[in-house]
């Protein structure tokens, strides 16, 4: 099969799920991973793709990958970094959960707890946490985006302010090398940092695929968080940054 052949349908392939395996498309495909991983270069050298541990996502610097694709990315992952997360939240402690397939990962890791109080511009965290009689649950007014079931804008904004909290649960859809956290919606961005503000704690959740992706919206610096929990670092750079401004650095183990 030639080159772009293949690579019309790794794209193809890309697009509908969100993200691509060397291992998966070496077997699709009938080539060496070695091939795939040529493929997967070329293509990140275009900007056609981003190179992920064992695989490429979707590239865009100003697109997300949508909803329900980004649920399915490194979901194994998501889930270990939902119960690490979770297992820094004791009970009787409130906290903000903001939007993200992650965040709602650390939601399913709460379940059990008792005590909490838990304000949230996340529907799908909302229907995760309602029903339990021990956790009693704020929703954020605002602007629902239909994409994702996230509360955002101006109304968002001022709701959140009304609260301090004792721990903030955040996502990032890119990190920086630097530390910085980057996203893709000003509003949804907005939001994040008004959550930030009124936080005592503020522990950050992402996998490792978020690493050097693009995306154009400042959220803050990796240094505004106290700690930060993924499945794997993976850049020596990001972690003497997370040495110097003194983030705890917390690596959730997937179950195989």
């Amino acid at each position: 099969m030639a080159a772009e052949s293949r690579h019309e349908q790794i794209l193809d392939v890309a697009r509908k799920s969100g993200k691509v395996s060397v291992e998966q498309l070496a077997r699709d495909l009938d080539v060496s991973a070695q091939t795939i991983r040529k493929d997967l270069k070329d293509l990140a050298s275009r900007n056609l793709l981003s190179r992920v541990h064992g695989g490429a996502v979707v590239s865009s610097g100003v697109d997300n990958i949508e909803y329900e694709a980004r649920r399915e990315l490194a979901r194994a992952e998501k889930e270990a970094i939902g119960l690490s997360a979770a297992a820094l939240i004791p009970n009787n402690a409130s906290l903000f959960i903001n939007i993200g397939t992650t965040t709602e990962e650390v939601a399913r890791g709460l379940l059990g707890h008792r005590g909490l109080l838990v304000i949230t511009n996340n529907l799908n965290v909302v229907d995760i946490l309602a029903s339990q009689p021990d956790i009693e649950v704020i929703v954020v007014g605002g602007r629902v985006r239909r994409a994702d079931r996230a509360s955002v804008g101006a109304f968002a904004v001022d709701f959140i302010r009304n609260f301090k909290v004792d721990y903030a649960i955040i996502g990032a859809s890119a990190i920086d090398e630097d530390g910085t956290l980057l996203d893709f919606d000003i509003n949804e961005v907005q939001v994040s940092q008004t959550i930030i503000q009124g936080s005592r704690q503020v522990i950050l959740v992402a996998d490792q695929g978020k690493l050097g992706r693009p995306a154009p919206v400042r959220i803050g610096h990796i240094g505004d968080c106290h700690t930060f929990v993924t499945d794997r670092l993976g850049s020596e750079r990001l972690a003497a940054v997370c040495k110097d401004r003194e983030v705890t650095v917390v690596e959730a183990v997937a179950e195989p």
